[in-house]
């Protein structure tokens, strides 16, 4: 049941935030506030209709809810919380991009606020931004950071040079540089290191069952916010009763039981 998963994802957030101080003047403990964020990730859909949907089914779960405005603004303001939920790094990685469309192509250029740029994903073009994750040797999220979808794989080179002397990261073309690579890279051509293709099973998760292919943000920090959100919300939800491995050594990761 939903309120099952709620109150576990609760109790695991507030295991973590133990040190995090409440300020009496917030409605909201930081815990309370870290699993909406949670929840909205894993919910995948828009601001408004995940409010309503929170209002009208569990506020008795979250008594002191404030309005939705302040409640995304505090959630904006917190995202780096997120952080304590991201995994360790390991001796071999993964680093892979993912394209998120924020705005139909044909309604590119209608408005002059727009916050993204159009650029390829998949060989097709969308307008949006583009996610970059590092994974641990599970499948775990070590490592992100989100631009414009027309920037190269070559602007997130940072990641892997982060990990420099403690972990082999295996790429695509799309992180190799002409003008040379961080030591710890290694490039994967195709039919080489099967254990990169782990990284397409995680963002199919993400695709399929927190619909993050597609959001609506109309300004950046909020679509930096749920990107936070929805990496710890992953962590959190495959290692849910354990990491435990197959016959063939590897750990089958799913999150299929937490669709909202």
């Amino acid at each position: 049941a939903i309120v099952d998963i709620i109150t576990e994802l609760f109790c695991r957030v507030d295991d973590a935030m133990k040190d995090v101080p409440h300020h009496s003047q917030q409605a909201l403990s930081p815990s309370e506030l870290v699993t909406i964020g949670l929840l909205y990730a894993i919910k995948g859909v828009g601001s408004r209709y995940f409010y309503r949907w929170l209002a009208a089914n569990y506020r008795d779960m979250f008594p002191n809810l404030p309005s939705r405005t302040r409640l995304f603004r505090r959630l904006r303001a917190r995202k780096d919380w997120t952080e304590r939920f991201l995994a360790d790094h390991s001796v071999l990685g993964v680093i892979d991009s993912y394209g998120i469309e924020l705005l139909h192509p044909i309604r590119e250029g209608r408005s002059d606020s727009q916050i993204v740029r159009k650029g390829l994903s998949n060989h097709r073009w969308i307008v949006g931004g583009k996610l970059c994750i590092v994974l641990d040797n599970v499948g775990r999220v070590v490592a992100w950071d989100c631009e414009n979808a027309n920037v190269h794989d070559t602007r997130f080179a940072h990641l892997i040079e982060r990990f420099e002397g403690q972990t082999i990261v295996l790429g695509d073309w799309g992180f190799h540089s002409a003008v040379g690579a961080s030591p710890n890279f290694k490039l994967c051509r195709r039919g080489e290191w099967n254990e990169r293709m782990g990284v397409e099973t995680v963002l199919s998760m993400l695709t399929r069952h927190c619909n993050a292919k597609k959001m609506r943000h109309r300004v950046w920090e909020y679509f930096e916010a749920k990107l936070a959100y929805l990496m710890a919300a992953f962590n959190i939800l495959v290692q849910w009763n354990g990491l435990v491995s197959d016959e063939q050594g590897r750990v089958r990761l799913s999150i299929a039981r937490f669709t909202l």
